[in-house]
């Protein structure tokens, strides 16, 4: 009888422990699987002819001119992805130095600008938001937050040389009828206190629909496939036609509103890798 108690003790000692060190296996694995990385991969192209060539992708835009880019640059902020369930993660909100980025089509890579996301939480995300530019409610806090990339932004010609501000859109290269030989530059952006300035406001934030859901762990990370189609530029929402009065304009004029506005329907995500 004392044999078949020490026995039953003994399988009520053996099974808390095993529960215990489940539950604490459960614990240190959830955990562990609480924040996960993500990347997104930025491909600037003319949905008719692939990914831009610096200086050699030639189109022609709805109002019949030929133009070619020798210099894409902008600037996204803000990235929140927005989980099944309608729940908004907002990845380093108003602060630049870590949640602001220059794609830049100089740095592609096979046509792709990478960027990688870290300490993003474990979910399924159904989309993604993006602000093309920098929110005044960034700008306005300031050197705290921003000071590193301020610094980017003028090594990469992203910050205004004679004003207050960032360059948010540098567009540059050639254009014409028979063929592109004129130089064009469009640099939009803010400069200074819009509000107080009088001027409109270029930042702009674009929400997109994930094809696939992104599935963040901390052993997968999601790759977000985003397709910019830069046929926007001119031949967009509002058609626009270079001539001399706005081939090379910097600022917030009506012609770089426009050109914002176009720019904001340009993004797409392609596909999503979950590996």
């Amino acid at each position: 009888m004392k044999i078949y108690k020490f026995l039953s003790l003994s399988f009520i000692a053996f099974t808390f422990f095993t529960f215990i060190s489940c539950r604490s296996n459960d614990e240190d694995d959830s955990s562990a699987e609480a924040k996960g990385n993500l990347q997104l991969k930025f491909e600037n192209g003319f949905t008719n002819l692939g990914d831009i060539v610096l200086n050699q992708t030639t189109q022609t835009s709805s109002q019949g001119q030929k133009h070619q880019f020798s210099n894409i640059k902008y600037v996204i902020s803000n990235i929140s992805l927005i989980d099944e369930n309608g729940n908004e993660f907002k990845y380093h909100e108003n602060n630049p130095d870590k949640g602001a980025f220059i794609i830049d089509q100089a740095d592609a890579i096979a046509g792709i600008v990478y960027v990688n996301l870290n300490e993003i939480p474990k979910n399924n995300y159904k989309k993604i938001k993006l602000g093309l530019g920098i929110s005044q409610n960034a700008y306005l806090l300031g050197q705290d937050g921003q000071a590193e990339f301020w610094n980017k932004a003028k090594q990469k010609g992203m910050s205004w040389s004679w004003a207050a501000g960032y360059v948010f859109v540098k567009l540059e290269g050639k254009y014409g009828i028979n063929s592109p030989d004129t130089e064009f530059m469009n640099h939009t952006g803010n400069m200074g206190n819009v509000t107080a300035n009088g001027t409109p406001d270029l930042y702009r934030e674009i929400t997109l629909n994930l094809p696939t859901t992104a599935r963040v762990t901390n052993q997968i990370t999601p790759s977000i496939h985003i397709l910019a189609d830069f046929n926007q530029y001119l031949s967009g929402e509002t058609p626009l036609f270079l001539n001399s009065t706005n081939d090379m304009m910097m600022g917030s004029s009506q012609h770089l509103v426009n050109v914002t506005d176009n720019l904001t329907k340009m993004f797409k995500v392609d596909h999503v890798h979950n590996d």
